[in-house]
This record gives structure tokens, sequence and C-alpha cells, in this order.
């Protein structure tokens, strides 16, 4: 395998620095724009929206619920209105379709941050790595229901990175700073991807929603791999990659069905053989012979690539 600088390098080459980065600036045009569109009420007074990521309505008609919070709520006993059991159905079946921890990737602000520690991480070459299980996000989700029940409160509300974040930007950042800077800290030089992959309840949440969502990450040209490991290098959630790429002499098909995929896009972005592309999960065949052929024939010159790597 070559020794590269970054991961990317050779989809840069080949395909130029906008399409290797094309769903990673993508995400950031969706995240920045979400964020300015709450801002712009406090800020400016255009009230497109009025709220925030938990609960807002939009042009004083749409109601949107974030339905973790309004299964806290439940869970401290509180009766919600109409309007908010109607945003978070409305938010439940986009994330139904969509696969939940989109929301991650493309909505999350706090998403930026932990992405900077990374990128960071890996420009810089720390290779501390902590112990800490992925499942624990799931005992966390638990534990912050359990505590509302016990408290009759939303208590997770008020430490929660990303409702922190936005309150900082509203009124004064404050405490904000402490727990905002500890993510990036932790993420930095403790655990790869710790916040996001192996602690935060938000996301365990919304996995759960995407356990059965359509629209997915394929690797339906993963005979075309070259084991570059740029994909798995750069993905936050790496143990959903390896089952279809790499699955095919085990029956498994080139659909990433992990709930824990967050369809971020980069697995696209930085393969140079073009490997992935979003999809559906439908037709998830082992068999790799159409595809390739259908890669071959769009890439020519590619055709022979991995027996000459």
């Amino acid at each position: 395998m070559k020794t590269r600088r970054h991961s990317g390098a050779e989809a840069i080459q080949g395909k130029g620095w906008l399409l290797a980065h094309k769903w990673l600036l993508a995400r950031r045009f969706s995240q920045l724009s979400i964020l300015t569109v709450f801002m712009l009420g406090p800020w400016f007074g255009l009230w497109i929206v009025k709220g925030n990521l938990n609960a807002s309505l939009t042009l004083d008609t749409l109601p949107l619920t974030d339905p973790y919070v309004l299964l806290q709520s439940l869970f401290a006993g509180h009766v919600p209105e109409t309007s908010a059991i109607i945003g978070a159905v409305i938010i439940l079946v986009f994330y139904l379709l969509v696969s939940g921890r989109v929301y991650c990737s493309w909505v999350c602000p706090v998403n930026m941050i932990t992405d900077l520690a990374h990128w960071l991480r890996e420009r810089l070459g720390i290779k501390s790595a902590s112990n800490i299980s992925k499942n624990t996000r799931y005992w966390l989700l638990g534990v912050t229901l359990l505590l509302a029940f016990a408290v009759s409160n939303i208590a997770w509300e008020a430490v929660n990175p990303v409702s922190m974040m936005h309150r900082g930007l509203i009124f004064g950042m404050g405490m904000a700073w402490i727990v905002l800077l500890a993510v990036f800290v932790f993420d930095f030089i403790i655990s790869r991807r710790g916040w996001c992959s192996h602690l935060c309840p938000v996301g365990a949440f919304y996995s759960l929603l995407g356990t059965h969502s359509p629209l997915r990450v394929r690797a339906d040209a993963r005979a075309q791999c070259n084991d570059c490991m740029d994909c798995f290098m750069v993905c936050p959630e790496q143990q959903v990659i390896r089952p279809a790429l790499k699955g095919a002499e085990k029956g498994i098909g080139p659909v990433i069905t992990s709930p824990n995929c967050t369809n971020c896009g980069r697995c696209i972005d930085v393969c140079s053989k073009q490997v992935f592309h979003f999809g559906l999960r439908f037709n998830n065949s082992t068999d790799d012979t159409a595809e390739n052929n259908k890669y071959e024939n769009k890439h020519p010159n590619n055709k022979h690539t991995n027996q000459a790597t």
C-alpha cells in the first residue's frame, strides 16, 4: 500500500479537490444553513424559524419537535401539546426514511467541532485510544430517560452540548464554552471520534430510528477496492464499512445496513475507485458481477487496477 500524507489524496488527484470533498461540503452547507436560519431571529429579528433544534415553529405554521426530547418529556410526566406531537411525528417519519443518524452528520452543529478535532488528530498523528465501548451511548440514552423520570424534568437538555451551543449563541456562551471545549479535547486527545461514536445519547437515539431506513450507502463496485483504507480512516463509525465492502465471500451484500452509519458520504468522497454511492437498501444481492461490469464500462482505464496493485 502506498504511503500518503492524508486520506483521499488519490481521490483528489483523480477526481479533483471539489469532487473529493463534495459530500463534506454539502454537509457543512446543511449544518451552517440550519444554524443560520435559527439565528436569524435572535440576531436580526428575521423570524423564519422560532425555537431551536429541540422544538421549533417555521413560518408560524410548521411545528417540528425532536422526538428524543418529546420522549424525555413523556418520561418526566409532562403532557405534550398537540403541536409538539405533530412536530415529532413529522421528524420521525423523515428520519425513518433517510436514516436517523443523518441528524448527526447533516444537522448537528457539534459535529463540526468533533470533525475538527478528528482532522487535527489525524494531521498531528495522535494515536491514543480509549477502551470505551460503542454501546456506552445506549446505556447513557437509557440513563437520560431514567433521569427524566426520576426528577420529573428533561435534565439531559441542561448539559446536552447541542442545546448548550444553541443557547450560548443566543444568550452568551458562558458554561457552553467549557462543555464544547471538553468535547473537543476528548475527541482530540483521549478517544478517536469519542463523543459521537461512543458517548452521545442523541446519536444512539437516532441510530435506533435508522435501523430499517431505505436510504443507504452502497459499495456496489466493491470488487474494484484496492485496500487503500481511505474509507476506513475517514469513517466516523469504522465498524460499519467492512461487512459491505469485504463480505462477498460470506454472502453479505454491498449495502451498509448498520444503523450507526451516519450517511455522511465521506467514504464516497475519498474513494478513488468510486466503490461507494448513495442508494437504497433494496436489491442487496451478493452477486457483484453486474455492478462490476457497469463500473468497468464507466471507468475503462481502471479495469485492471486491482491486478496491478
